[in-house]
């Protein structure tokens, strides 16, 4: 696949690539990810800079000790490598895993420094989604050392809840379907940043208190409990 065609098939591509001249444009290299793949180790060098045009992908921190720390996940449009570049480090900071499948724009560093260095668009564009994920970062630091495993589920489950149903204001009380958590237990806990036990306590609780159901091991959202949960949320910050 081409740069050119990559633009046709995702329009808001182009908003990104408008402004990258002809001679880098011929370097670039489009790859596909799969679901669980790696697009960026921590501690390695950069040698491409990336655009995600498609896919979602997490955000992890790994330590020499074998536990892995989750920071974010995020949605294409996204860069790979913005904050290396920006921060002019030679070693990447984290590690980057494909949640779906991630279509990538890479473009060798050299070039890609020279087109941040003569594009105020491009810097532009770098900067808001840094600026972005810093916001997010910052709004939400010390959440988890300041509420409760049950805050930080219940919470994490609303906020999913609204990002696959974003109709969900507008959609009436017998149009809503049951929202099924497809993510394992190990998983759920690197998002949540809590160990395996204190998560499996949490999710048997909160099923008792009907929070939630449990079918087949999933975790399993009916619209009267994703309200329920909201206004558990608003009675635990007030």
């Amino acid at each position: 696949m081409t740069l050119e065609e990559l633009e046709k098939e995702v329009p808001e591509l182009s908003d990104y690539t408008r402004t990258m001249p002809p001679e880098i444009r011929q370097h670039v290299l489009i790859k596909k990810h799969p679901p669980g793949g790696l697009i960026h180790q921590k501690d390695c060098e950069l040698q491409f800079f990336g655009i995600v045009a498609i896919g979602e992908n997490r955000v992890i921190n790994e330590f020499e000790n074998g536990k892995v720390y989750m920071i974010e996940t995020n949605h294409a449009i996204d860069f790979v490598g913005e904050v290396t570049l920006l921060a002019k480090k030679e070693r990447t900071s984290v590690t980057i895993e494909a949640v779906t499948e991630n279509t990538v724009v890479y473009i060798p560093r050299k070039d890609a420094e020279k087109w941040i260095a003569a594009d105020e668009h491009i810097l532009r564009k770098m900067a808001e989604h840094t600026a972005f994920k810093l916001y997010r970062s910052s709004y939400n630091n010390g959440l988890k050392l300041f509420y409760p495993p049950s805050y930080l589920l219940a919470d994490y489950l609303v906020k999913l809840y609204e990002q696959k149903l974003p109709d969900v204001v507008t959609l009436k009380p017998g149009q809503f379907k049951p929202f099924i958590l497809q993510k394992t237990r190990e998983r759920l806990a690197e998002e949540l940043g809590m160990n395996i036990k204190t998560l499996d306590r949490t999710i048997r609780n909160m099923n008792k208190e009907d929070y939630f159901d449990l079918i087949k091991g999933k975790i399993t959202l009916q619209f009267e409990q994703y309200l329920k949960l909201k206004n558990y949320l608003t009675a635990a910050r007030t």
